[in-house]
């Protein structure tokens, strides 16, 4: 009967971290200037669709209660 080894756990999660880190370090992140233009685009599109959708909510309330005569 042949000798089946079972494959190392520790060796998986070691090999994983390692090439985690390996995979961080080719990534080209953003300077402090392009992080904080982006998150304030991000801000400024945020309210800009909740007031728009807002806006969209009011309008299509009125128009039911036009509508249903309330």
């Amino acid at each position: 009967m042949a000798n089946k080894k079972k494959p190392a756990r520790k060796n998986a999660i070691t090999r994983f971290y390692r090439e985690t880190v390996g995979e961080l370090r080719k990534v080209t992140w953003p300077t402090r200037q392009e992080a904080i233009n982006l998150t304030i685009v991000v801000l400024f599109v945020t309210f800009g669709m909740s007031a728009f959708l807002g806006l969209l909510d009011y309008l299509f309330s009125r128009l039911f209660v036009v509508i249903l005569g309330l």
